[in-house]
């Protein structure tokens, strides 16, 4: 969270909402269970659900620091955010909200959509590019009903784009890199930095430009599959 002043107290945080979610997901298996029988409101614990996966991703993707971080030892226990609500078609169905919405609703439904987002483990990648439908798809639309086409439209332009500059950026054979997303989508198993992208690289690397470049892509690849292809099933 950004008011947290520093790594003790991000760690206070992450261990007492760990606890949260540990208590929270023993109240949902009751059949009586409501969000409304919580203290928190629903949207307080979204946006600290949100926090707690900023923290995970900080920790995850930090790698290059001058100092060892003390939530490095910590277990998120990510296993405990549930993600069988939060999928394309629930964000479809808030769409459809929003888009039907009178003013003073559109607001509190925009923000839910996106704190939903932002709260799950594999939809969160996709933030922006839901936002960007929001923002400059959704108004041109004629009714609801065109929401899920107008939607994968967008989503096919933007993985295309997103390819392309990738291969552009990185000086990529479009063809092998491809396969190599295929393979990975098709097994579930991500691809090896070497020699699976590093095969995929066209342009000429010193020995000292190797290590360091095929790291990127990989991690560039990743994220390409992660934003475009996984969750996006509804």
């Amino acid at each position: 969270m950004k008011d947290l002043p520093d790594e003790d107290a991000e760690m206070a945080f992450v261990k007492v909402f760990r606890e949260l979610m540990r208590l929270k997901n023993i109240l949902e298996s009751f059949s009586n269970f409501e969000d409304e029988d919580l203290a928190l409101p629903a949207q307080q614990f979204a946006d600290y659900r949100s926090a707690y996966l900023d923290l995970y991703d900080k920790v995850k993707t930090n790698t290059q620091k001058e100092k060892a971080s003390i939530l490095e030892d910590i277990d998120f226990e990510l296993e405990l955010i549930h993600r069988d609500v939060v999928n394309v078609k629930y964000i479809l169905s808030l769409l459809a909200q929003l888009y039907d919405a009178d003013a003073p609703e559109q607001t509190k439904i925009r923000n839910l959509i996106l704190d939903s987002v932002a709260g799950d483990l594999e939809l969160r990648s996709k933030r922006e590019l839901i936002q960007k439908f929001i923002d400059s798809t959704l108004p041109n639309l004629t009714n609801a009903a065109e929401i899920p086409d107008g939607f994968e439209d967008l989503w096919e332009q933007e993985r295309m784009t997103a390819f392309d500059q990738l291969v552009k950026e990185e000086q990529l054979d479009a063809d092998k890199l491809k396969k190599v997303i295929d393979r990975f989508i098709y097994t579930g198993e991500k691809p090896l930095p070497d020699p699976d992208i590093i095969e995929v690289i066209q342009k000429p690397l010193g020995i000292l430009e190797r290590g360091p470049t095929k790291q990127r892509v990989y991690d560039k690849v990743i994220d390409y599959v992660e934003t475009f292809i996984h969750g996006i099933a509804a």
